[in-house]
């Protein structure tokens, strides 16, 4: 085997300079061949002495040639390989080589089947970027990079070779909807962690992005102070406010402070980029936030309040808001008023305000109240509109007649409903001069169209008393006209029963029981009375709820025997008792 020639120098073989005739020579050969082993042996102790590179290594090499897009290097040792030229090349960028170029590759390989080192510079890179990294993360300094990819939940950037994952929460200190101008723009980040063993690294933009703008916001903030009317740009618009851009920090814009007026959505009145006169309302020095306000620059229309809304005047507004309990009118842009629900109605009770009124609907409404502390305004709907119980009593007095429809039977009695929406009341004791009211009510249903006479009207309670029996003459009343209690009447009988006898006085019926037949026992006995006699009866009761009579013959002859001991004498005097009604008899003939 002939020894390998050194770098640059030609193969020394003793061979090559012998000629046919000395080769024939033995002992010229046999130096020749001692020679040969000399060179071979020196050779090898020589390439022994130089160190080959280790596979995993990063090692120097030089650009001899670029062809097929890739790039020849020569890397020492006898060795050469190949690299694809985008691996030279930046995200976005041209690849940056040329001949001559001196690079670092990564050896993978020493030697592949083509006999050539296997290298990569993306590896060379990718070994070197981490090892800045790591130092950088241990220093906690920002490192650059660049955007090029998107993956779930995030973004792919390159820090010099090496690939991090920026998740889309660390993108900026807001969502971001449009990523596209951010990519392959160099820019740093900041290394939130980072794991080389399993590769992994996670950056963050977000976190630059906020030191450097709580640097801005601290310098702006600075030269900011409560009460400072300033310019600023819209920058976002919610629900609840606006985020205006003073020049480097944000200012909260509340939706109550852009308007005196209710205003019910901040794009109502801003757009994004629109241009706003604000004033510095409140400055947080600890948290940096700002508070704007729009309404603090024009007058407070509160300001004319009692003056412009006397108490009990009444005003046109239109309705901006309804809710359970009553409903919001405005009554000029930033002074609104409540009508509570028990304000929108004089008939309409326990209805939702919604039933009464709608949105934007124009009223009109009195002031029932004001208290400009708390900035609120009573309002009345109903008070716009006369009292239908006042109406209704002005224009049916006591006793009139009306007609109307049973809108409800209850257990005490019907209602009956009336002009303006307002009812009237039948009470079970004004159905009937005959029957218990009890059976009476029996007799109607709803839907029925009845006749009744008004007995009360009370405005203050919103009650009227209607009667129908009323319409009908009160037989009871004219029979016992001038009976009173104590008061002996002269009585037909009409029955005779077991328990006593019905009797009859100007048609009206009343029954005299057993035990009041009689002041003897022995003449209590009804069969001793035949239907049609005449028979004097003591009243001991007037019910006019009942419509009946209470009357006793045994009271009677009480009393009469009472009154004749008291004119005539007594029984202790000698007289007998029937010597003394023997007497009052005699006088009562006489």
């Amino acid at each position: 085997m002939r020894p390998p020639a050194l770098p640059g120098e030609p193969p020394k073989t003793c061979g090559a300079n012998r000629t046919a005739r000395e080769t024939r020579k033995g002992n010229h050969t046999r130096m020749c061949a001692k020679a040969t082993m000399e060179e071979f042996e020196a050779l090898l102790q020589e390439s022994f002495e130089i160190d080959t590179p280790d596979e995993g290594s990063v090692v120097k090499g030089k650009v001899i040639a670029i062809e097929a897009g890739q790039a020849i290097i020569d890397v020492g040792y006898k060795m050469e390989g190949r690299v694809d030229l985008k691996e030279f090349a930046n995200p976005g960028e041209a690849p940056e080589i040329s001949i001559g170029d001196t690079v670092e590759v990564y050896l993978d390989r020493v030697e592949n089947a083509r006999g050539e080192a296997v290298i990569s510079r993306e590896k060379a890179r990718r070994e070197e970027a981490w090892d800045r990294l790591e130092k950088a993360y241990e220093k906690e300094e920002r490192v650059e990079g660049a955007i090029f990819g998107r993956v779930k939940g995030g973004f792919t950037v390159d820090l010099g070779g090496a690939v991090a994952f920026l998740p889309g929460s660390q993108v900026d200190v807001r969502p971001v909807r449009d990523a596209g101008p951010l990519m392959g723009m160099k820019q740093p980040f900041q290394i939130l962690k980072m794991d080389r063993r399993r590769g992994n690294i996670v950056v963050s933009r977000r976190a630059i992005l906020e030191e450097s703008r709580a640097e801005q916001r601290a310098e702006v903030i600075a030269r900011l102070s409560e009460g400072e009317v300033v310019d600023g740009v819209v920058k976002n618009i919610t629900e609840y406010g606006a985020f205006v851009d003073l020049g480097g920090v944000d200012g909260l814009l509340h939706v109550t402070d852009m308007a005196w007026r209710r205003v019910n959505h901040p794009n109502e009145i801003l757009n994004i980029g629109e241009t706003v006169k604000v004033q510095v309302i409140k400055i947080n020095k600890e948290t940096h936030r700002i508070s704007l306000g729009m309404k603090q620059l024009q007058a407070d229309p509160w300001d004319a309040v009692e003056r412009n809304y006397p108490m009990a005047s009444v005003h046109k507004g239109r309705v901006t808001n309804i809710t359970d309990y009553g409903a919001f009118v405005e009554l000029e842009p930033g002074v609104e008023g409540l009508v509570h629900v028990s304000e929108m109605s004089w008939t309409k009770k326990n209805v939702h305000p919604g039933k009464i009124v709608s949105t934007s609907q124009e009223v009109d409404v009195m002031v029932l109240e004001i208290d400009t502390q708390k900035r609120r305004v009573s309002l009345g709907l109903k008070q716009t509109m006369r009292n239908p119980w006042e109406v209704f009593a002005e224009t049916h007095p006591v006793g009139t007649v009306i007609e109307g429809e049973v809108k409800n039977i209850t257990e005490f009695g019907l209602f009956i409903g009336l002009d303006n929406d307002i009812d009237g009341m039948v009470h079970l004791s004004d159905l009937s001069w005959e029957q218990r009211g009890e059976d009476a009510i029996q007799n109607y249903r709803k839907g029925d169209v009845v006749k009744a006479a008004v007995t009360e009207v009370d405005t203050d309670k919103e009650r009227i008393s209607l009667s129908i029996k009323a319409l009908d003459a009160d037989t009871f009343s004219d029979a016992v006209d001038g009976v009173k209690r104590g008061t002996v009447i002269t009585t037909t009988v009409t029955a005779i029963e077991d328990g006593g006898i019905e009797v009859e006085y100007n048609g009206m019926k009343s029954f005299i029981r057993r035990s009041d037949l009689s002041r003897d026992r022995s003449e209590q006995r009804p069969e001793r009375f035949q239907v049609g006699d005449h028979v004097d009866a003591r009243v001991t009761n007037v019910d006019s709820k009942t419509r009946r009579l209470g009357l006793s013959i045994k009271a009677r002859e009480i009393a009469e025997e009472k009154e004749a001991v008291e004119q005539y004498g007594s029984s202790d005097s000698g007289a007998s008792l029937g010597d003394i009604l023997g007497a009052a008899l005699k006088n009562q003939n006489n």
